[in-house]
């Protein structure tokens, strides 16, 4: 009997002619499996696709809710940006497709896990810490890194080699972006953005909205409220997470929210410029984020901001099945008991503009804000604070005089 493996399938041109190269090469078993992000229409037509390239099965698993609820929701909490502009998109998927094609392994008794990314990518690290973590037996096969065997180096190479083993499919050798798209986000890399110097074709290549130059000149009201600092309602209707997510991508895009143009500093060690859509998540993002800042304490708020970019940092290098981001995460969780309210804000060309937040777990103080004097703020008190928190300047700067006169 063959031994088999599992390939991480998208059924793009790269894990198509993977397939019958798998089974050139080692003479295995392939068992497709393709995990449903949110992808939405790049799923169609795979069934058929995977069967004509030579694979014995294609799962297909819908893990949305799963994404939204498990993986999303955590860098939610955590407010976890990478460098300080990129919501993790593809960083938060990678860990539970690695999980999933380990479960499909474990169930097909395959002894090995294939993947399509390239060597100089990100998600060769994440997939293969995934699978390194949760199934350490398993062999991981990443064709691109196969220089003796994978002899394709071009979309052409690879239409030639799918019709030299009668795969005829409806694949194009045009030059087009490369895109990763799930239910958080969308990704642009490739054609303009290889250089930096180039401004982006946003009418060729925006997907999920508009930019903001293009969006409504009327703003739009946002209503959504959260408990525990999760989204439950949005606009007055209770929804799942990835519920809201979905329906924050339609509104986000209309109105050219979430555009970012970053040049990354990838795990690798190279710099990569890429176009993010993010329309949802950034909206999202940003409504827990104004719920947040009235409710936590100064000092657990500001060592929340070090763990988010920790946090960051550990999803996007692909250490998600690791004790650490599990410590961060619980700190995360601890701070999130009171996260609890209704957030207001205006969406218009690209902005998120607040208008009201409310919380039962408030520590905002309208009578301690104002400038009136009230019974627990008592203006002279201020003195003394100031004078033993200017304490150290103020004694630096005798010794230093005095050291001069010397």
């Amino acid at each position: 009997m063959k031994e088999k493996v599992v390939l991480a399938y998208s059924g793009g041109l790269d894990t198509t002619a993977i397939i019958p190269w798998l089974k050139e090469t080692y003479d295995y078993e392939v068992v497709c499996c393709c995990i449903d992000v949110g992808q939405e229409s790049e799923l169609d037509g795979l069934e058929e696709r995977a069967k004509l390239s030579g694979a014995e099965k294609l799962y297909i698993l819908d893990v949305v809710e799963e994404f939204a609820d498990e993986y999303i929701m955590p860098c939610v909490k955590a407010n976890a940006i990478y460098e300080n502009k990129y919501l993790l998109g593809t960083s938060m998927a990678r860990p539970l497709i690695a999980k999933k094609l380990v479960e499909i392994a474990r169930k097909e008794n395959a002894t090995a896990i294939c993947h399509g990314a390239t060597g100089k990518g990100n998600d060769q690290v994440r997939f293969e810490l995934g699978i390194k973590a949760l199934a350490p037996d398993i062999r991981i096969i990443a064709p691109w890194r196969c220089n003796d065997t994978w002899q394709m180096d071009s979309r052409e190479d690879e239409i030639e080699y799918c019709k030299k083993h009668g795969i005829d499919l409806p694949f194009s050798a045009d030059s087009s972006y490369s895109r990763d798209r799930n239910l958080w986000h969308i990704s642009h890399e490739g054609l303009e953005l290889e250089n930096p110097a180039n401004e982006p074709n946003y009418d060729h290549l925006l997907v999920l909205g508009v930019s903001p130059e293009k969006a409504p000149d009327e703003g739009e009201y946002v209503t959504m409220t959260f408990e525990a600092g999760v989204p439950k309602t949005l606009n007055g209707k209770a929804m799942s997470v990835a519920s809201i997510i979905k329906e924050l991508n339609v509104l986000g895009g209309k109105h050219g929210i979430g555009i970012i143009d970053i040049v990354e500093n990838r795990v690798v060690g190279m710099k990569s410029r890429g176009v993010y859509e993010t329309p949802g998540g950034t909206i999202l993002m940003e409504a827990h984020q104004q719920l947040e800042e009235l409710i936590l304490d100064r000092a657990t708020y500001e060592e929340k901001i070090n763990i988010a970019n920790k946090f960051a940092q550990i999803v996007y290098e692909g250490k998600w099945f690791t004790p650490l981001r599990e410590a961060c995460q619980a700190f995360v969780e601890s701070t999130q008991q009171y996260v609890t309210g209704e957030v207001k804000f205006k969406l218009y060309k690209g902005n998120i503009i607040k208008a009201g937040t409310t919380s039962p777990y408030s520590l905002y103080s309208e009578s301690l804000a104002s400038f009136t004097t009230g019974d627990l703020y008592d203006h002279h008190d201020a003195e003394g604070f100031i004078n033993l928190f200017g304490l150290p300047l103020k004694v630096r700067a005798m010794k230093m005089a005095e050291a001069e006169k010397k």
